[in-house]
């Protein structure tokens, strides 16, 4: 059995084979709104990335996995640049249903996306989507993305929110989106 991999060798992996995603204008949106408890949609994006990546590398999916595929899903699996805690007249009251799509179309706007990185981003949020993802990367996403969802919605420090940086309008990516100043 090989050597596993060190927290700070995945850390690496994710900064160097999401490094377009993680410096690209639109992410500051994510940095912005929180996603579960007091962890931003941004610091998800982060932790279900570095999490797929451990899962593989602890199952040693290494000869399955395309690796730069599965951390740019992870990354843009929550890409739907909009705060959904935000009253919006109900409009995202079926958000858990429908925001893998939204992240999707938002990704393939910002990005060039192979099939692997489209279909993990759809439909990571299976089961409440009736379609199972049909690439490994997807299932890990999925799991990554279930593990740290319930971790940072039951953590003790949901109840200590810090404010977060005021938003600005992007009128170059919809309405509803905002942006860090």
């Amino acid at each position: 059995m090989g050597r596993l991999l060190t927290r700070t060798q995945i850390q690496r992996l994710v900064a160097k084979h999401g490094r377009d995603v993680i410096e690209h204008d639109h992410m500051q949106i994510e940095r912005c709104c929180y996603q579960h408890g007091n962890v931003t949609t941004f610091a998800h994006s982060v932790r279900v990335a570095c999490l797929a990546v451990w899962l593989a590398d602890r199952a040693h999916l290494w000869h399955r996995v395309d690796l730069r595929s599965l951390i740019r899903a992870a990354l843009l699996h929550d890409y739907f640049l909009y705060d959904w805690h935000d009253w919006d007249n109900g409009e995202h009251r079926w958000h858990g249903f429908t925001h893998g799509h939204a992240a999707l179309r938002n990704a393939l706007r910002d990005f060039t996306l192979n099939d692997i990185e489209r279909d993990s981003i759809e439909k990571h949020m299976f089961p409440m989507t009736p379609v199972p993802p049909a690439y490994i990367e997807g299932y890990l996403v999925t799991l990554a993305d279930k593990i740290s969802a319930t971790r940072e919605t039951f953590s003790r420090g949901r109840f200590h929110k810090k404010a977060l940086p005021a938003r600005a309008p992007l009128p170059e990516i919809g309405a509803g989106a905002r942006r860090c100043r």
